[in-house]
């Protein structure tokens, strides 16, 4: 079966940092974009950042930029997110997906993937997410 479980979320005063961690399995993860989505209360899901296969640099969000920073190890299945100073607007729900095809099924090409983009409905599977709370 194919999983993805993140970990890491927590309670943060404003100005902390968190590192979020999501292990994979029952795919191939070194072949797989990988992305960190979140989700606020009363909003809608957003992407954070993403990480390709290769050496292109790492996407990321306006609004994260500059203090989060993705990794990936493929060697443990697991991909990363470096959070620091936190603020209150950064409380959400944090999932981790994976994507190899696109929406009609097409296997994306080995340079596609080392690209990244953060359109959730590309992302072919989901992690059941873990909580950050940013407190002012």
């Amino acid at each position: 079966d194919v999983q993805l479980q993140a970990s890491g979320g927590g309670l943060v005063s404003e100005g902390g940092s968190l590192t979020l961690s999501c292990v994979a399995s029952g795919f191939a993860f070194e072949d797989y974009t990988l992305g960190w989505f979140r989700q606020a209360p009363g909003k809608e899901r957003e992407g954070v950042s993403c990480i390709g296969t290769g050496l292109k640099a790492p996407f990321y969000s306006d609004s994260v930029r500059g203090r989060f920073t993705v990794s990936r190890d493929n060697a443990k299945n697991t991909v990363y997110l470096r959070m620091n100073t936190l603020l209150p607007e950064d409380t959400a729900i944090y999932y981790c997906a994976a994507v190899k095809k696109d929406p009609r099924g097409r296997v994306l090409t080995v340079v596609e993937r080392t690209r990244c983009e953060l359109t959730d409905d590309n992302y072919n599977f989901w992690g059941q997410g873990t909580l950050v709370t940013v407190s002012s």
